[in-house]
């Protein structure tokens, strides 16, 4: 799947689920953007210069927040999400 139509996705999985996506210059060294919640509306901030790779990386790790299972998501994208999603696993010691 191409990386634009993996964003077209997931900006239509983050419509589905009530989360508003914005682009908008976001200036400083903190990111392509991120997950808020404003007014009680949860909300993805993504920073319009970012490469679409860093768009998607944004709205993965946004809706690795959420529950999807009530919502279509191809096997490719769900995949991404999961892995977001995993918990890290400690790093274990040496022996």
């Amino acid at each position: 799947m191409k990386i634009q139509d993996t964003l077209a996705e997931l900006e239509q999985v983050c419509q589905k689920k009530s989360i508003r996506v914005s682009y908008e210059m976001i200036g400083g060294e903190f990111g392509a953007g991120g997950l808020c919640k404003v007014k009680g509306q949860h909300r993805v901030i993504v920073d319009r210069r970012a490469t679409d790779g860093e768009k998607v990386t944004v709205l993965v790790q946004a809706l690795a927040q959420f529950s999807l299972d009530d919502v279509f998501v191809t096997e490719e994208t769900r995949a991404r999400i999961d892995k977001a999603a995993a918990p890290k696993r400690p790093h274990s010691p040496s022996a």
